[in-house]
C-alpha cells in the first residue's frame, strides 16, 4: 500500500516504511541501514491467526454460558471484540500486500490509497478500544475489591453497557480524526492517553495488590501464622509483574517510537529506533494473543465453557 508520511503514526502493510522520519548523512554513519527491518508476512498472517481464533473461543464462550453474562464478562469480551479487531486488520492488510507483491493482484492506485486509509482507522480504532478496555477492566476489578458490598448498585448492566458504547464510539471517531488529520497534534493526543492510561492501570492494580498484602498480614496475625501473607505476597506480586511487564512489553515500544517521533525525529539515534517499527507492531499483536490467558483463560467458569464451545466444533 501506499507509504504514509513521516508521522503516520499506523502504518499500512508490514514492512513499510511509515513513521521513518527522512534519514540524513548523519544517520548513515550512524547505522549500519536506514532501512525499515523486515519482519516475514508470514509471521504477521499466523499471530494475527492465532489470535483472531484465542479471541473468537472467548466471545463464543461468554455468549454461551449465562453464568458470564455480567459486567465483568462483558468487558472481558469487549476486549476480545477488540483484539480480534487488530487481528483480523492485521490479516486483511497483509494478505493484500502479499498479493500485490507477487502480483497476483492488480488494484488502481486509488483504491490501494482507500483500503489503505479504511485498514488504518480499524487498526488505530481496535488499538484504542483494546487499551481502553484494559483500563474499564481494572476499574472494575477496583471496584470489585474496595466496594464489594455495593459493586452491584455500582456497576450495574446498564452502565456497564453505556461504558461499552462510549468507548466504542470515543474510539471510532478519535481514529477517523487521527487518520484524516495526519500531524504532530495526533500523536501527541495519542501519547497522552497511553500516559494516562498506564498511570491509571498501574494505579489501581498496584493499590489494589498492596490491600491484598495488608489484609493477609492481618489474617496471619490473628491466626498467628507467617507463612500465609509470604505466599500470598508472592503470588500477588508474582501476578502483578506479569499483568504489568507484559503491558508495557507490548505498548510500551510501539508509543516510545510515537514518543521520539515528536521530540528528536532527526537524530540519529531515533532513527536506528525507528527501523524496527515491524517489531513493534509484532508485539502488539503479541498483546492480543496473551491478553486472553491474562483475562480470561484463568476463570475457571470460562474455561469449562471453553471445553465444550471447542467439543461442539471437534
Amino acid at each position: 500500500m501506499s507509504v504514509p508520511s513521516p508521522l503516520r503514526v499506523l502504518p499500512s502493510p508490514p514492512n513499510a516504511t511509515a513513521g521513518i522520519p527522512v534519514s540524513n548523512q548523519t544517520n548513515e554513519t550512524f547505522c549500519t541501514s536506514s532501512q525499515q527491518v523486515v519482519i516475514p508476512g508470514e509471521l504477521f498472517l499466523t499471530l494475527g491467526i492465532l489470535s483472531f481464533v484465542e479471541n473468537l473461543l472467548v466471545v463464543a464462550a461468554i455468549v454461551k454460558n449465562r453464568n458470564l453474562h455480567s459486567p465483568m464478562y462483558y468487558f472481558i469480551c469487549c476486549l476480545a471484540v477488540s483484539d480480534m479487531l487488530v487481528s483480523v486488520s492485521n490479516l486483511v492488510e497483509t494478505l493484500f500486500m502479499l498479493l500485490l507483491e507477487h502480483e497476483m493482484m492488480v488494484v488502481q492506485p486509488i483504491t490501494v490509497m482507500h483500503l489503505d486509509n479504511a485498514m488504518d482507522m480499524l487498526i488505530c480504532s481496535s488499538l484504542m478500544s483494546s487499551l481502553s478496555f484494559l483500563g474499564v477492566i481494572a476499574i472494575d476489578r477496583y471496584i470489585t475489591i474496595f466496594y464489594a458490598l455495593r459493586y452491584h448498585s455500582i456497576m450495574t448492566i446498564q452502565r456497564a453497557v453505556t461504558i461499552i458504547v462510549v468507548v466504542w464510539v470515543v474510539s471510532s471517531i478519535s481514529s477517523t480524526i487521527f487518520i484524516a488529520y495526519d500531524g504532530k497534534a495526533v500523536i501527541l493526543c495519542l501519547v497522552i492517553f497511553f500516559l494516562s492510561m498506564i498511570t491509571l492501570i498501574m494505579g489501581l492494580y498496584i493499590h489494589m495488590f498492596s490491600l491484598a498484602h495488608q489484609h493477609a498480614r492481618r489474617i496471619s496475625s490473628l491466626q498467628r501464622k507467617q507463612s500465609a501473607p509470604h505466599f500470598t505476597s508472592m503470588r500477588g506480586a508474582i501476578t502483578l509483574t506479569i499483568l504489568l511487564g507484559v503491558f508495557f512489553i507490548c505498548w510500551g515500544p510501539f508509543f516510545l517510537h510515537l514518543i521520539l517521533i515528536l521530540t528528536c525525529p532527526e537524530k540519529p539515534a531515533c532513527n536506528c529506533y525507528f527501523r524496527y517499527f515491524n517489531l513493534y507492531l509484532i508485539l502488539l499483536i503479541c498483546n492480543s494473543v496473551v491478553d486472553p490467558i491474562i483475562y480470561a483463560f484463568r476463570s475457571q467458569e470460562l474455561r469449562r465453557t471453553l471445553k465444550e464451545v471447542v467439543l461442539c466444533f471437534c
